[in-house]
């Protein structure tokens, strides 16, 4: 009996730890900013995340995985400008690692419902694209803070 407790614990506790988590960032992604630079930085750095969400908000994609690897591709650049590229004044904090980790789990939840469940993977991808942008966003004010002068 002591066992089937502890796990019980244990199992609503990670389930509230992930509730917690995932709750977390989409209040991270839900922050609206002044301007929005994200457009601005996927046409200077060729990223296809516009083209995405587009493609996504039409609900009758025919090929995720050529999304996925898009948003892979544009991730994997942000994350490159953001960490080797850093401007003055600023680092990575916990909130980018609890995106990147949402971003990763995303992933995985979109390679186990590609298959069979196409509309989970979508929104898999949905909320992949949403980090995407925010780290888009976040690299474009870090460059326009740089480059104004401060008083």
């Amino acid at each position: 009996m002591e066992v089937f407790v502890d796990a019980v614990l244990v199992a609503s506790s990670i389930a509230l730890f992930c509730y917690w988590f995932r709750y977390s960032c989409l209040l991270i992604l839900s922050a609206e900013t002044a301007h929005d630079y994200s457009r601005e930085v996927a046409r200077a750095n060729q990223l296809s995340f516009p083209e995405v969400r587009s493609r996504l908000r039409k609900r009758d994609v025919a090929d995720l995985d050529c999304l996925h690897k898009c948003l892979e591709r544009d991730f994997a650049i942000l994350e490159g400008l953001l960490e080797h590229a850093p401007i003055a004044g600023c680092y990575v904090g916990f909130e980018d690692v609890m995106l990147k980790i949402l971003f990763r789990s995303m992933g995985v939840c979109f390679h186990l419902t590609r298959g069979s469940w196409r509309e989970f993977a979508s929104d898999a991808l949905r909320e992949m694209s949403l980090v995407v942008v925010h780290l888009a966003n976040q690299w474009g004010e870090r460059s326009f803070e740089s480059a104004s002068p401060s008083f």
